[in-house]
């Protein structure tokens, strides 16, 4: 076995024995420091892996936290019968915070409120907590520092996003609502790895006027006042 195959081997086996997203220094952590590969040599296996599994029931993509090798979600309908228990399924409350939060970053939940035009639920905030898909980066500058919410690499690793830029603009998402609409259709859930987690995904103008026209970059540099903890 040549040392590229060893290597290619090694980095396989530990994306599948590990169970969750291996970053390069990760990967780089196997090794003593008389056999380290460069970087540049795992990425290259990495990247070979990749082309290897092409053709087959798993892929290896990055997100967030690293890289991760898991089952393609058309094949979920098959997989998902190996777990007894039903995937959770969130509100359509939940789901539009989660938004907001996502493409506003950092806001407080009376701005999400005030978007919302209603109140949010403390548990709908405990419930993306405890997810780990969100949380507190700070507070902001005015009278009763309210708490400043952002999204986590988790949030990044379970919707398979390397980063914050891949999210579709919101004018994708209200061409996508729009075009279920007239084909009276439900929007798909998004089928997440192989913890056969699902959630319904139900996208409107809740992500309001107050966002027409805007990217996400325009978005995020619109909060300021930030002190960071």
């Amino acid at each position: 076995m040549s040392s590229e195959q060893r290597l290619k081997s090694i980095v396989e086996a530990a994306l599948l024995a590990a169970g969750k997203p291996l970053s390069l220094d990760d990967l780089l952590a196997l090794f003593d420091v008389t056999d380290l590969p460069d970087r540049q040599a795992v990425r290259a296996a990495l990247k070979e892996l990749a082309d290897d599994y092409q053709d087959r029931g798993i892929e290896l993509i990055e997100v967030g936290s690293g890289f991760r090798t898991q089952v393609r979600s058309a094949f979920a309908p098959w997989i998902s019968r190996l777990w007894a228990e039903r995937p959770p399924r969130y509100s359509r409350a939940l789901m539009e915070t989660l938004a907001l939060i996502a493409y506003r970053q950092p806001i407080t939940r009376g701005e999400i409120e005030e978007v919302r035009g209603v109140s949010v639920s403390t548990n709908i905030i405990k419930t993306l907590q405890e997810r780990e898909w969100v949380r507190v980066v700070g507070h902001r500058d005015v009278p009763g520092k309210p708490s400043l919410y952002a999204t986590t690499k988790e949030f990044l690793d379970y919707f398979n996003l390397k980063s914050l830029s891949e999210l579709p603009t919101l004018a994708e998402i209200r061409d996508l609502d729009s075009i279920n609409r007239e084909l009276d259709l439900e929007l798909p859930d998004i089928t997440a790895n192989l913890n056969n987690e699902s959630v319904s995904v139900e996208s409107e103008a809740a992500l309001s006027s107050d966002f027409e026209g805007k990217e996400l970059d325009e978005i995020t540099a619109d909060s300021t006042e930030t002190e960071t903890q």
